[in-house]
């Protein structure tokens, strides 16, 4: 389930993984001396509201009926279909933050897989306890960054297991573990974003692209990875630097009919490890068109050749090099049963769970381009339903970026990201600036001063 990172498409950011909704939660506003605490599942709108939005958006979709991607169509969505948050701001995978800190708590790799596992299932949660919803188209040059506070008190999988700061040799468990998140919009054509996840005390960090390709199908949108957006990539620095590579399936929105959008997944996605040659191939189960839904996977781990990779079936694996295998619903419970063993034991139950909650810097230590204070205008329109002044509000911005990269065309100009070393990368895998270090390392220290960006892009 990928995400979408920019092109006025209405599946931006609809990027794929409802339970029950919860009831709409309003964001702590801002003051000049508190953090801002964000709840994902904030921006869910009054349900009254669905069916006469959905209704203008499938007007507008059905003119696109054909078109093989209208992420990269330039189209601009009146302010009434969008929620009130920024691109950058909605999205994320630290859903459940704590399942990212315990990633290479397990002293046996067969573990450490099965909670990277762990971790990929809590990505999506916003769209599992809530629905999909259409920010802010992110604007070239945007950024957005926020810490998490969690407990490590995620359960251990298997194996013998450690709770160890990585710098400090200090026991972590069921104590306070800050991550950092910076994201950046680095592309505009193709709509591109680069992201980077920190947890220094625990040794792990995670960093991306996100970009989506979209197609609409007259009742839906088929939405797949972009050329540039290869995957989640894990890295565990006391586990001897093993990188996880997790990779995205296609997904499509659907429920515009019903004026009620949701997400469903049918197709394969892979997470590997070259160190410890081990490899997952998760299959999200196709939905029978007349029944109802049920959200199902099945999924094996095993050992592989990364020289010789060429795997896509859980069918094709040789029973041999099997280690473990999954299975269970998406929105509900997953379970995992170790090879030789006619038990079960569950990965994670999504039942209880519920997206965690950012802590964004003051809106008064925000730079221009950062998300939240960038878009503060349109937000305040739409909040108080002032959809004509936030549609001239949004398109003055989208007319500013047009301006902009007219004059860097004259000017034989290429855009430069600030916190990110380029725009994209052939291995999917962004590098930080010295910039962007100090930003992340500022965000765990809780400092949030930056100069101003030199150059903007809107």
């Amino acid at each position: 389930m990928t995400s979408p990172s920019s092109g006025e498409s209405p599946s931006n950011k609809a990027k794929a993984s409802p339970a029950p909704a919860p009831s709409p939660a309003t964001s702590i506003a801002s003051t000049a001396d508190t953090t801002t605490t964000s709840r994902p599942d904030a921006y869910i709108s009054e349900k009254s509201d669905d069916s006469s939005k959905l209704r203008i958006l499938l007007s507008i979709l059905r003119k696109f009926i054909g078109v093989s991607d209208i992420a990269s169509v330039r189209f601009s969505l009146p302010a009434q279909l969008l929620e009130p948050t920024p691109n950058l701001e909605y999205w994320n995978y630290l859903d459940r933050p704590e399942t990212f800190v315990a990633i290479g708590d397990s002293n046996d790799g067969l573990g450490r897989m099965l909670e990277v596992l762990r971790f990929w299932f809590t990505k999506d949660l916003k769209y599992v306890k809530g629905k999909p919803c259409k920010p802010y188209n992110s604007t070239l040059g945007e950024f957005f960054r926020c810490n998490w506070e969690v407990e490590d008190n995620a359960p251990p999988i298997l194996g013998e297991t450690h709770k160890e700061s990585a710098t400090q040799h200090v026991d972590t468990k069921n104590k306070q573990i800050r991550v950092s998140y910076i994201t950046e919009q680095t592309s505009h054509h193709p709509p591109v974003s680069a992201f980077f996840v920190d947890c220094p005390v625990k040794g792990v960090s995670a960093r991306g692209f996100d970009q989506l390709s979209a197609k609409f199908t007259g009742t839906s949108i088929r939405v797949t990875p972009g050329a540039h957006n290869l995957g989640i990539f894990i890295n565990l620095k006391h586990r001897d630097d093993e990188e996880y590579q997790l990779t995205h399936p296609i997904a499509h929105l659907g429920g515009m009919l019903r004026g009620s959008l949701s997400v469903t997944v049918a197709d394969s996605c892979f997470l590997t490890c070259r160190k410890t040659k081990m490899k997952v191939i998760l299959h999200y189960l196709e939905e029978n068109w007349l029944g109802k839904t049920q959200n199902k996977v099945n999924g094996v781990v095993y050992t592989y050749d990364p020289e010789n990779d060429n795997k896509t079936r859980i069918k094709d694996v040789p029973e041999k090099d099997v280690l473990a295998r999954l299975d269970g619903c998406w929105h509900d419970q997953i379970f995992y049963t170790l090879q030789g063993s006619k038990d079960s034991s569950v990965l994670l139950d999504l039942r209880p769970l519920f997206p965690t909650a950012k802590i964004i810097p003051p809106v008064d230590q925000q730079l221009p381009n950062e998300s939240q204070r960038f878009w503060a205008g349109v937000t305040s329109a739409i909040k108080s339903k002032q959809y004509t002044e936030a549609t001239k509000l949004k398109q003055e911005i989208e007319e500013r970026q047009r301006d902009k990269a007219t004059q860097r065309k004259e000017k034989n100009e290429e855009w430069k990201p600030r916190f990110f070393t380029d725009a994209v990368t052939a291995n999917g895998k962004p590098d930080l600036t010295e910039d962007g270090k100090k930003a992340l390392q500022g965000l765990q220290a809780e400092d949030y001063g930056l100069r101003d960006s030199d150059v903007t892009g809107a």
